[in-house]
């Protein structure tokens, strides 16, 4: 899926000339806590989110520097703390550096983009202009949606064990020297030896997720590299 797939379109904006006010009664008003800010021309100039608001010279929340870090901060940085928290427009304290994304982006670097520079959410562009934001919240969306596509389940055991076992092989990480699987009425029976205890749970997750198993028990067995001792999970029957 591409980011165009689960973006949302109504892309919800404010002019720069703004008042602070202003914003955040939109804010409030639509439940997000960011907007992106857009000049007359159309072009994205930058975004403003609650974090952008959290000093305030209004709630007394301000920065106060101790009298020796104010030594320490050069002029511009402590001008840079005072029109933020005392600006009344949100050119004053929207930050003017925006991530963006293409629309055509895979949602795999959308995701990436997010984590590396701890966003919710990035501005999906065409042609250089502003056409939908994909957020958190659109790829749970995304998710959701996504979980009601499953592939067809195997008729019979036989297939259902066949098909468990490819998914095991595709992993890198499976034992599959050590690994076994019999299927009777649906319900995976998962043999072998694994050498740490998340390779138990990632082959749970494997068979869980194969279309028409109906349970797993988990037969598999992990020796404790120091002591020996054999360490088995309990029986489990979803």
């Amino acid at each position: 899926m591409i980011v165009s797939d689960v973006m949302t379109r109504n892309v919800i904006s404010v002019a720069p000339d703004a008042t602070i006010e202003d914003a955040v009664k939109l804010m409030l008003a639509r439940g997000i806590s960011g907007l992106f800010v857009v000049d007359t021309a159309g072009d994205l100039v930058g975004i403003v989110t609650e974090g952008d608001l959290l000093r305030r010279d209004e709630i007394g929340t301000e920065r106060h520097r101790p009298w020796w870090l104010r030594l320490l901060a050069s002029p511009a940085r402590q001008a840079s703390d005072f029109f933020h928290s005392h600006g009344r427009h949100v050119r004053d304290v929207m930050t003017d550096e925006v991530l963006t994304v293409p629309d055509d982006s895979p949602l795999e670097a959308v995701v990436a983009t997010m984590e590396k520079n701890r966003i919710k959410r990035v501005p999906v562009t065409k042609g250089g202009r502003v056409i939908g934001v994909c957020s958190r919240s659109d790829l749970l969306r995304a998710l959701v949606g996504h979980s009601r596509i499953l592939p067809p389940a195997a008729t019979d055991d036989r297939t259902l064990r066949s098909v468990i076992l490819d998914a095991l092989e595709a992993q890198s990480w499976a034992p599959m020297t050590t690994l076994n699987v019999t299927v009777a009425k649906g319900v995976a029976d998962v043999w072998g030896t694994i050498t740490n205890e998340a390779e138990r749970h990632a082959i749970r997750v494997v068979v869980e997720n194969t279309p028409g198993v109906t349970g797993v028990h988990d037969h598999l067995v992990y020796i404790e590299p120091y002591t020996g001792t054999v360490i088995e999970a309990p029986d489990e029957t979803p």
